[in-house]
């Protein structure tokens, strides 16, 4: 069977001449081409991580013992010009030394190495490399740049881990670690917090394991354990047992895939079959074996892995430009009217099919020719085929792609680079088996590389056949760099010795192609059971040879199915048919002697259109002691439906009269003259039937091929012009899509502006602490301020509610139809309201108006006015007092808590010859040089409001300018300033001074 080939192969130690062509990265090309053998005896993984890479690797590290044996290298996307904290941050989750790697830094396990920024790194011998990126900014890879120099480093031991992250680093590199046979593993998109990178991955079909972080250090564990063990193990155990066991195998793949790999190079396969051992931790083949038994997706899954590839563009470059110098010199020598056809067996991924097309569409640029071109890229891998349909693969390809090509033929997108419609319509993309399949023919381009380097040289040779068979006449076959022609010397010259590109000689007779018959396996029994060729069931077919030749026969015959392959014989028939030279085979029409051979194919033909029965009468079939004379008998035989068609062809003698040897001896010779000229008649005569037979068979082919044809050419103009119809749709979904953006940009902006005004009025209304309600046109509440809550019991559930449903706290009974009435009028309504609690508010109802001047509701405001209330009493009360005061006589005055005077009457004034401002806000005992400031009377005035006292005619006296010292008596009471907002203090004055007329006279009489 055909196989996948691989771009880069592992090295074996039992056969240098398959090991691989680093695929490193071009700025870090190796020289050797053989892989430098893994300096680690202990696994070292790679960790690629980006965008919020840093929450994924800090479960995985919370989660990951410190004794593991591993060494864990971090490579992640950092800024350039920003020195990483990364170091810091891990550390808070590990008890493994991290380390910012350095340039020549020896790899320990147990230990975690972070890239530097503005720095690529690799690893060789053991020790990590660190070099200058290509560009500083822009798009750098430097997750597969590790990773490929991983798996060049540590092969089977290699293991890449993909975590969360943009675009699609890491992809190509990972191809190249499973190639090695390591492992690899991705974060379930799922839990990523950007899922790029383990989407790409996944879509690659690269993934041995998809884990939450979380879960990924249980596996590392779990395959560190298992590469703690003797190297090679397989192979030595193979030495004793694998002959049976990979017989097993072989059986169980062959039955679940339906390809052989028998005949697969050994080496190989147990490489495989070790990587797929350590994927699903166990221990010996054996077991393994037994565990690919009980489980079917096991065995595809080992398929895949055997068909592996690390393919790429333009591998090799040296090798293609050789090749581009041969199809520059082919071209010209190719009819104009006919396409340049190419076949790439074993195309993989695509990458080496479009490789060629990129070649060719340049050869033809260059010598100025407008050909068609067909190139067949086939393989045996549908995932493959599907991924190379598609023309999608990760930036990556750009180390292997030139920066002209890319802008060429590539079309770049965010994470992915797309080919050109122009490159991709030039290659179809087909699944074949390229032993077991027919190939293609008359194709100029043959590029098969490292496909044969699979296979054992028996298989070799029966596949240097069919690509000899395939091309043209001086058709070029492109191998791989470790592949050769063999013993083909005859069918091929070399036009590349270095790179291994040959031309088709052309043979005097080219050999038969032989396509054995695929048999595959029913039932997988012990490692001794062997396969048996699987035949049409004939438990009964004897019995029913013998019932139609009873009916109607007695003479040899045989049965053949509808491939004309014998089935079943019956009787003598050495003297109908012979032995040919060469490869056995079992075509009775191949096999029919001279005479024979032509009817006998025409009668099976005939049988097999549609006739039940058909018979050839006295045909002459040559013999080695002369001719015989056969009657040719060809029907359809009855067997049950759901059996395929078979026929059965009847040879029966013709007895003619025999002279013997003396007659002839005798006879004259123009009776041998006439029986000769007799055959030849009979013979002409059937051949003429029989071309005559075969010329209506071609004109009736011609016409089907004809009307087909035309039915093809009608269907493509349909397609054609539904095509048109849909890109026409198309541009006009593009211009609405254009439209809808744009509005949809316009009412996205004002959104923002509706938001923003949103905000100002909310806050509008909210600042002011003015109490309003919203309400609709059927009064219920639409919003409110939150200083309507100190009036309405309202609360966020009650909005859409009708406001009558919500008690109020005012002592107003006609709230309801005012709202009514302003509704009904349009005139605003206004009144002084009061709550429960005496709180006075100005209530004001106004129509709601919208931006179109519609009525949408009203809008009550309750406006605060308790103040004003407060200072027009206030006002009217103190103007009352003050006018009473100044009516009364006697001095009088107002003083505050603080003893400070708050008012006094013009009584006051005139007696203590003080004016107001001498007076007004002074300390009573201040008054008059402290006069009044006695102890006595300070104590009775302080405790006059807090302990509600007064007293009376409290003796002072007190010097007045201009009129001398008088005795006065003070009476003091405790006084509420209106609405009791203050307390106050009243102090009256007399004046008991007596005068000196009186004094004088007293003092006489007393006399």
């Amino acid at each position: 069977m055909a196989v996948k080939k691989e771009k880069q192969k592992q090295a074996d130690p039992q056969n240098p001449a398959e090991s691989p062509k680093s695929s490193l990265p071009k700025r870090a090309k190796r020289t050797s081409r053989t892989r430098t053998i893994k300096k680690c005896d202990f696994p070292v993984i790679g960790i690629g991580a980006s965008a919020g890479g840093l929450e994924a690797l800090q479960e995985l590290f919370s989660n990951m013992p410190s004794d593991t044996g591993i060494a864990f290298v971090l490579i992640s996307h950092l800024d350039p010009s920003h020195a990483s904290l990364l170091p810091e941050l891990l550390m808070r989750y590990t008890s493994m030394s991290v380390h910012e790697a350095e340039d020549d830094m020896r790899v320990k396990p147990n230990k975690i190495y972070i890239i530097p920024r503005n720095k690529d790194i690799s690893i060789l011998n053991g020790a990590l490399k660190l070099s200058e990126p290509a560009q500083a900014h822009g798009m750098r890879l430097p997750i597969d740049f590790f990773f490929r120099s991983l798996a060049n480093e540590q092969g089977d031991s290699a293991i890449g881990v993909i975590l969360s992250g943009t675009g699609s680093d890491g992809t190509i590199g990972l191809r190249d670690i499973k190639a090695a046979s390591g492992i690899a593993i991705i974060q379930a998109p799922e839990t990523a917090k950007y899922n790029g990178m383990p989407r790409s991955a996944i879509a690659a079909n690269m993934a041995d394991f998809i884990l939450p972080a979380r879960e990924i250090p249980l596996q590392l564990k779990e395959l560190a354990r298992h590469f703690n063990r003797q190297p090679r193990r397989i192979e030595l155990e193979s030495r004793d047992k694998s002959p049976e066991l990979l017989q097993k195998i072989y059986l169980i793949l062959r039955k679940h895939t339906k390809h052989d790999f028998s005949q697969y190079k050994e080496a190989t396969i147990l490489r495989r079959l070790e990587r797929r051992m350590n994927v699903n931790r166990v221990q010996s083949m054996a077991e393994y074996t037994g565990y690919l038994q009980e489980n079917p997706e096991e065995a595809q899954a080992l398929f895949k892995d055997i068909l592996i590839s690390v393919t790429g563009f333009f591998r090799d470059p040296e090798a293609f430009d050789s090749l581009k110098t041969h199809i520059l010199k082919l071209i010209p020598q190719r009819p104009a009217g006919e396409p340049l056809r190419a076949w790439v067996p074993g195309c993989s991924s695509g990458e080496e099919a479009y490789s060629v097309a990129i070649i060719i569409r340049e050869c033809l640029e260059e010598l100025g020719i407008d050909k068609g071109v067909q190139i067949f890229s086939t393989d045996v891998d549908e995932n493959a085929v599907e991924i190379a349909r598609s023309g999608t693969y990760p930036l990556g390809i750009s180390a292997d792609v030139s920066p002209e090509r890319l802008k060429r033929y590539f079309t770049k997108s965010e994470h992915n680079y797309t080919i050109k419609k122009g490159i991709r319509e030039m290659v179809v993309f087909a699944n074949q088996d390229i032993i077991r399949d027919p190939p293609f023919s008359k194709v100029d381009v043959i590029c098969c590389r490292n496909l044969m380097i699979y296979m054992n040289t028996e298989l070799q040779k029966k596949l240097m056949p069919i690509l000899h068979y395939a091309l043209n006449q001086e058709g070029i076959l492109f191998l791989g760099p470790s592949e050769t022609i063999g013993s083909f010397t005859t069918h091929f010259s070399v036009l590349d010795k270095k790179w291994k590109i040959y031309k088709r000689i052309e043979i005097p007779s080219a050999d038969n192609i032989y396509f054995p018959p695929i048999v595959y396996a029913e039932k997988v029994g012990l490692p001794e059971d062997t396969v048996k060729v699987q035949k049409p069931p004939l438990a009964n077919l004897p019995n029913l040879v013998q019932k139609a030749l009873l009916d109607k026969y007695t003479p040899a015959c045989i049965v053949i199915d509808s491939n004309y392959e014998i089935l079943y014989v019956h009787g003598p028939t050495g003297k109908y048919l012979q032995l040919p030279t060469g490869p056995m085979t079992a075509n009775i029409a191949e096999l029919g002697r001279e005479g024979l051979k032509s009817q006998l194919s025409s009668a099976i033909r005939r049988v097999i259109d549609g006739e039940s029965e058909v018979t050839h009468h006295g045909l002459r079939v040559q013999q080695d002691d002369g001719d015989l004379t056969v009657d040719l008998t060809v029907r359809q035989l009855s067997l049950p439906p759901e059996s395929k068609k078979m026929l059965l062809v009847v040879f029966q003698d013709v007895v003619t009269e025999i002279k013997t040897k003396a007659d002839k001896v005798r006879g004259t010779k123009e009776v041998k003259t006439d029986e000769r000229v007799v055959s030849l008649k009979e013979e002409l005569k059937l051949a003429r039937e029989s071309l005559q037979t075969n010329i209506e068979e071609l004109e009736t082919s011609n016409e089907e091929l004809k009307s087909a044809n035309e039915e093809l050419q009608s269907t493509n103009e349909e397609l054609q012009s539904t095509n048109e119809e849909l890109e026409t749709s198309r541009e006009e979904l593009q211009s609405v899509n254009e439209e809808l953006l744009t509005v949809n940009t316009e009412h996205q902006a004002k959104i923002e502006e509706l938001s923003a005004a949103n905000d100002d009025i909310k806050n509008l209304l909210n600042s002011t602490n003015v109490a309003t309600v919203m309400l609709d046109k059927s009064l219920c509440i639409r919003r409110y301020t939150p200083a309507a809550k100190e009036i309405f019991n309202i609360i966020e559930s009650d909005i859409g509610r009708p406001l009558r449903h919500v008690t109020s706290n005012l002592e107003y009974s006609n709230l309801l139809q005012d709202a009514e009435q302003v509704l009904d009028t349009l005139i605003p309504k206004e009144a002084e309201v009061q709550t429960v609690d005496g709180h006075w508010y100005n209530l004001q109802i106004v129509p709601f108006r919208t931006t179109e001047n519609a009525i949408g509701g009203l809008v009550v405001t309750f406006i605060d006015v308790e103040n004003l209330k407060m200072a027009g009493t206030e006002k009217a009360a103190r103007e009352i007092a003050e006018a009473i005061i100044d009516t009364v006589r006697e001095p009088l005055m107002v003083l505050d808590r603080e003893l400070r005077v708050v008012s006094a009457n013009k009584s006051l004034y005139d007696t203590l010859q003080v004016n107001d401002r001498e007076t007004i806000g002074q300390f009573f005992y201040d008054l008059g040089n402290r006069q009044c400031d006695i102890p006595r009377l300070r104590q009775l005035l302080e405790e006059i409001l807090p302990k509600d006292t007064s007293f009376k005619d409290f003796k002072i006296e007190y010097d007045i300018p201009n009129i001398g010292r008088r005795k006065m008596l003070l009476n003091a009471n405790r006084v509420l300033q209106a609405f009791g907002k203050q307390e106050l203090i009243l102090l009256a004055i007399t004046d008991v001074t007596v005068p000196r007329q009186t004094q004088k006279h007293s003092t006489g009489k007393q006399r």
